[in-house]
């Protein structure tokens, strides 16, 4: 199966739900990674194509298109806190609302990151600071600058402290 990827802002291509309808009703694609960061897409997308299945995209709308019905998640901030984020997923999905809003403020100052150009930087430093050695960045991407370094260690740190490492 093949799965559609999304992402308008780095792309500069959007593939609007019409067109996903499209592509899956022609059996084209089965699926589709939402990284649009508009939410009610995911609800478009389902009444348009109500068999297309919806990944998260962004780390930073995992609630919201959760809650919206989303199958899946291709994640970036996992890779730094495994549990914590298979637990909010587990939670946002099941709709355990408590639990799943509880660790998303908790994590978003980090997930918000996965958004961002320096997404794969701030992922590596965060796996660094748990022990799960992400090493540095290769050409053409290049070091945080050191105020974003220093938001990246402060925020995990702070998920560190919290129990979510």
């Amino acid at each position: 199966p093949v799965v559609a990827y999304n992402n308008p802002i780095d792309t500069k291509v959007d593939l609007v739900p019409e067109l996903l309808a499209k592509l899956h009703a022609e059996g084209f694609v089965q699926g589709v990674k939402e990284f649009s960061g508009d939410v009610r897409r995911a609800y478009r997308i389902a009444e348009l194509a109500p068999e297309l299945d919806l990944l998260i995209g962004a780390d930073d709308v995992l609630l919201e298109l959760a809650v919206a019905g989303a199958k899946g998640w291709v994640a970036g901030y996992p890779n730094a806190l495994p549990a914590a984020s298979v637990e909010l997923y587990h939670a946002a999905v099941s709709g355990d609302l408590d639990t799943a809003g509880r660790l998303y403020r908790q994590l978003h100052p980090l997930l918000r990151w996965d958004s961002r150009v320096e997404f794969v930087q701030a992922i590596k430093l965060s796996m660094d600071i748990v022990g799960r050695p992400g090493g540095p960045v290769r050409p053409p991407r290049v070091p945080l600058l050191p105020e974003q370094e220093a938001a990246v260690r402060a925020a995990t740190e702070k998920a560190v402290a919290a129990g979510l490492a």
